[in-house]
């Protein structure tokens, strides 16, 4: 026995030789270079031409160090903590209005008021061409500089000049800022008699005790399923998605686990207190703009087999960041774990690496590995949420895309039919029975063509690389009838756009009309009278045999992804056809499991850390 004990020991030293001398030469690294940045900073600083900007130059410096990490890894100067209050809180202070710069008029307007918000309240009103802010002329400044001094302390006062471009009159308004919270669940409603729907459009503080109510409602009004649309919501707090999970959960359960270098950033996130409704039939509608705490929400829904997740492939953003506090009232955001969702999988989609520029790659296919959910369907990581039923939504064709664009090289012909259109009707119809006469739909037609406007056509830019390569390789001229044939067919007729992407292009002007008038949540029930990947999860409801079809587990394939039996870890562990024991199971207990919340592996007699 000794002969053994003595190599093993040896080898034991050695192993914390090398794990010492290699902490003590990183060290040594981070030291060596942090004195050479200083020593670079004094000689500019001392040698350089011109002087330098301590907050620009340094702050240059931080940023690019950052960039070749994660870009959700980021600094903010004192001037710019506030943006990242706004984006944990969803809260800041000013008037409540969307503003945005109109390009044929070179001036920043008005675009959408919140109801029940300081500037909706003052009477302004989609379109108010903004003047001067106190005695500060807005006319020749940014968006962003307009925003900046719209925003200030709760409490404080203002007189805001706007001219009226419906009548030509020169307003002044005085408003006083408030607490402003973003409506991060800007509308629920009834589809029909039975199924509710709930439009969630960020994870902020507090916006599950908002779900939880609107949730109530719906159940009182009579609602047996429900409909969440999580499409375009970017994510938030992760406690908050728990909590939103919570409603639909059983108390005790594991949903999200962090895991990361240091003890901190590792936990486990449990659903703390009884849930509303475990049996209630769910839809999740989810795209590619759904990310984080969003796919939290999703992904364990899916791994828990509670709920069918409906639409196109998640974000797959598997990051978990945390804020921190810097000298001199500075904060830095810094990724420190990833989560892992029931089935024991990260969705990361893509791969950070260090180097200059931050180089990246999406994760292949073929290098993700196989989970398994609840009741044994595969699922797969690093690719974001892979809905049960994979649907995509209506796109937008060009014409319309570029006439509905802010921002954009257009003559805003949309923006301002729809501003006339308010001057002329002081109401109209509910949101979910507006819309637009033949007469005025046809006198929107008229004044695009009237006013000359054009859009980028994703033809033509094809046909001129085209024409590009063929002059390059030296067959142009041979060809040169058939492209002046083909370039006379790609020559876009605005009229004839308009008549062809009509029904899309009514939708749009209807859903900005009614936003005028019945503010964001108008604005959301009026586009769902068209959205195809609503009325697929509505029929999924309907019918309960192919709902319930769609969460069975394939016929002699059910398995427990997160059991751990004889401290070993067993990824899939076949049972009977007519039976199934999941890890939180008192059956897997008794038969000598233990409660194991997946890792990538559990080594040969290690104990699970929690036990």
């Amino acid at each position: 026995m000794k002969r053994y004990i003595l190599p093993l020991l040896l080898l034991f030293f050695v192993a914390l030789t090398a794990s010492a001398q290699k902490s003590k030469d990183h060290n040594f690294e981070v030291g060596k270079h942090l004195d050479i940045f200083n020593q670079v900073y004094k000689n500019l600083e001392l040698l350089y031409v011109d002087t330098l900007n301590p907050k620009e130059t340094i702050g240059t410096g931080i940023n690019a160090m950052l960039r070749s990490l994660d870009p959700y890894t980021e600094y903010y100067a004192q001037d710019e903590t506030k943006n990242l209050r706004m984006m944990l809180t969803g809260k800041y202070a000013g008037i409540g209005a969307l503003i945005r710069k109109h390009q044929k008029l070179d001036r920043i307007v008005v675009d959408e008021p919140y109801a029940n918000m300081p500037a909706a309240e003052a009477g302004l009103k989609k379109g108010d061409v903004i003047l001067s802010i106190d005695d500060s002329m807005m006319t020749d400044k940014s968006v962003s500089y307009v925003s900046e001094h719209l925003r200030g302390e709760a409490g404080t006062s203002f007189l805001l000049k706007v001219m009226r471009p419906s009548t030509g009159k020169l307003m002044s308004f005085k408003i006083t800022r408030r607490n402003i919270k973003l409506p991060e669940l800007p509308y629920y409603g009834m589809q029909d008699s039975t199924v509710g729907y709930i439009n969630l459009n960020s994870f902020t503080e507090g916006c599950s005790k908002d779900v939880r109510r609107a949730l109530i409602d719906l159940k009182k009004q009579g609602a047996t399923s429900l409909v969440l649309d999580l499409r375009g919501n970017g994510g938030g707090s992760e406690q908050e998605a728990v909590d939103i999970l919570n409603l639909w959960l059983p108390k005790g359960i594991t949903v999200v686990e962090n895991r990361g270098k240091f003890k901190q950033a590792s936990k486990a996130y449990q659903t703390r207190v009884e849930p509303l409704d475990t049996v209630m039939p769910l839809v999740v509608l989810v795209n590619g703009e759904t990310a984080s705490a969003s796919e939290i929400t999703s992904g364990a829904l899916q791994d828990l087999d509670r709920g069918i997740i409906l639409g196109t492939r998640t974000y797959g953003k598997g990051l978990v960041q945390i804020p921190i506090d810097l000298p001199y009232n500075t904060n830095m955001k810094v990724t420190t774990s990833k989560y892992y969702i029931p089935s024991g999988r990260c969705i990361q989609a893509i791969n950070y690496k260090k180097g200059s520029g931050g180089y990246r790659e999406h994760i292949p296919d073929s290098l993700t590995k196989v989970f398994y959910t609840r009741h044994g369907r595969e699922v797969r990581d690093g690719g974001g949420i892979k809905p049960d039923v994979e649907l995509k939504g209506d796109t937008i064709p060009n014409i319309a895309f570029y006439l509905s664009a802010s921002g954009q090289d257009s003559t805003e012909v949309m923006f301002d039919y729809i501003v006339d259109y308010i001057a002329k009707h002081p109401t109209i119809a509910s949101p979910a029975e507006f819309h637009l006469e033949d007469a005025d739909w046809q006198e929107f037609k008229a004044r695009v063509i009237k006013s000359g406007f054009t859009y980028d056509p994703v033809s033509k830019k094809q046909f001129a690389e085209l024409v590009k390569t063929a002059k390059f390789e030296g067959y142009y001229e041979e060809a040169k009838s058939a492209f002046d044939e083909l370039e006379k067919k790609l020559n876009h007729d605005v009229a004839y756009g308009l008549d062809r992407h009509e029904q899309m292009i009514r939708q749009i002007l209807e859903s900005e009309i009614v936003a005028a008038y019945y503010y964001q949540a108008g604005s959301i029930e009026a586009g769902l009278r068209n959205d195809k990947q609503l009325q697929e999860a509505i029929r999924l409801l309907k019918h309960p045999d192919e709902y319930q079809k769609l969460l069975a587990p394939q016929k002699g394939k059910e398995t427990s992804s997160v059991i751990c039996k004889e401290k070993e870890m067993s990824n899939n562990i076949n049972l009977s056809d007519d039976e199934t024991v999941y890890a939180n199971d008192d059956r897997c207990l008794a038969n000598g499991g233990v409660r194991y919340t997946r890792r990538e592996s559990c080594p040969s007699g290690r104990e699970p850390e929690n036990g």
